[in-house]
């Protein structure tokens, strides 16, 4: 079989950018590894403020442009690691900012592979003397160049020292099968049902050592809320995986444990808000109601996510070979008849190709 796709190519790095002296910065958290099964992520700290702060970092070193519609750039960072970074005046809206920012943080709490996030200061004199510093947005079919905006950025952090982690964005079936974190597969959809996230579900795969298993990471919240729109149109062949075997796994609706649980009992409206209020109002454009009004809503779907699982396997039952009747109790099953007729797909949902670039 073709070696796998790269999600990465370092024999690109842009070195024509300059670079600025780092100050000293809080060291970040590392790469949120999956939490064992019954166990809450949020352990003691749902009771206290961790979940309330985030590192503001600076940039210094421009490495290279990154693939995909929000044109991001990978940057090495003050706190000695690299960040993929999004701009606020991104192609696809500033709100993409407070997208990735709220998602990814919520996806952690519930104990998914995430990788670990800050606010990212890039200064004017950085991009300045960068001339990769850039975005490109079409006007009257012509493509322009613009500077990428100063200020507080969305960072993503790279797992590791791009020199010496390669990255992938797929992996054969056998590979997929045999990775360390398969289950959260699984955790990741009831995230995004939940989240309505409008983008095909993106992960990139990795490991230190060649012939041990493969480590996913899911990334790419900027489509959450259904983008820009912040409404939760129900989609859900956007929320499935594109590769179906990650599913197999799933034989009833326990199968989505803990991470149900976690969201229905844990992920409480306090929580949101407190995430909510370590966003820089820039990237909402200080549209502090419609940014309430986004959380409330999320708080009012915590209890609903358990139905539109049922009816994604109502719709999609390709997708769950062995999720059965037989593997239920009868009270899944009474609660499955009186909720998956809540949500009804129509047919342009399920021939949805999933092709939105992120």
């Amino acid at each position: 079989m073709k070696e796998s796709q790269h999600c990465t190519d370092l024999k690109h790095r842009s070195r024509s950018g300059g670079a600025i002296l780092a100050t000293p910065q809080d060291t970040m958290n590392s790469v949120v590894h999956p939490s064992e099964p019954g166990d809450s992520p949020l352990g003691s700290a749902g009771g206290s403020n961790s979940h309330a702060t985030v590192n503001t970092l600076h940039a210094v070193e421009h490495i290279r442009h990154m693939r995909g519609g929000s044109q991001s750039h990978l940057m090495r960072c003050s706190d000695g690691n690299y960040y993929v970074v999004k701009f606020q005046n991104n192609p696809q809206h500033c709100r993409i900012l407070v997208n990735e920012l709220l998602g990814t943080r919520l996806a952690a709490l519930m104990g998914l592979p995430t990788t670990a996030v800050a606010i990212i200061e890039v200064t004017e004199d950085l991009i300045s003397l960068t001339p990769d510093l850039h975005v490109e947005k079409p006007w009257t079919g012509i493509r322009y160049r613009i500077p990428c905006e100063p200020g507080l950025q969305f960072g993503s952090r790279y797992p590791g020292d791009p020199h010496q982690l390669t990255l992938f964005n797929f992996l054969p079936d056998k590979q997929v099968l045999s990775m360390r974190n398969l289950r959260d597969f699984v955790g990741m959809l009831v995230f995004d049902l939940w989240t309505c996230n409008t983008d095909p579900r993106q992960v990139i795969f990795g490991r230190q050592e060649v012939g041990t298993p493969y480590q996913g990471w899911m990334i790419d919240q900027g489509f959450c809320f259904n983008g820009r729109e912040w409404n939760f149109p129900e989609k859900p062949r956007r929320n499935l995986y594109d590769r179906k075997v990650v599913y197999e796994q799933v034989q009833g609706i326990k199968s989505f444990e803990p991470w149900l649980t976690i969201l229905e009992s844990e992920l409480e409206m306090r929580l949101l808000w407190a995430i909510g209020k370590t966003i820089p109002p820039e990237w909402y454009e200080s549209d502090s109601e419609s940014l309430h009004g986004l959380l409330a809503e999320l708080d009012s779907r915590r209890s609903k996510v358990r139905g539109l699982l049922w009816s994604a396997r109502k719709s999609f039952p390709h997708f769950f070979p062995n999720w059965t009747e037989e593997n239920e109790t009868e009270g899944d099953n009474n609660y499955a008849s009186r909720n998956s007729k809540d949500v009804t797909f129509s047919r342009s949902d399920q021939l949805d190709d999933c092709s939105r670039p992120n």
